[in-house]
């Protein structure tokens, strides 16, 4: 939700547990493909929002281009993203 008071810009944060991976090698990567796809995102968001990705196990076998779409699916669903409404689908 977005946060009263708040400037336009958006936090976003990634949480990536051991039920993911036991390795920290593989958490640290999911963390970097979510990030490069955010990258990718950050001209279309919508500001002033506080947003917690929360990776699930099924990730760790994912891509990058994956996580690109998933995440553009779930932030346009959410209302998050300029010029999608919560009714499109990607």
């Amino acid at each position: 939700m977005p946060v009263a008071g708040a400037t336009d810009t958006s936090k976003i944060g990634v949480s990536v547990s051991q039920k993911v991976s036991k390795k920290a090698t593989v958490r640290n990567r999911l963390k970097r493909q979510i990030r490069v796809a955010i990258r990718q995102m950050l001209p279309d968001l919508c500001g002033g929002w506080q947003i917690i990705i929360a990776v699930r196990p099924q990730a760790a076998e994912c891509k990058s281009e994956h996580f690109l779409r998933e995440l553009k699916q779930l932030l346009s669903k959410a209302g998050i993203l300029h010029g999608h409404s919560r009714n499109d689908i990607l």
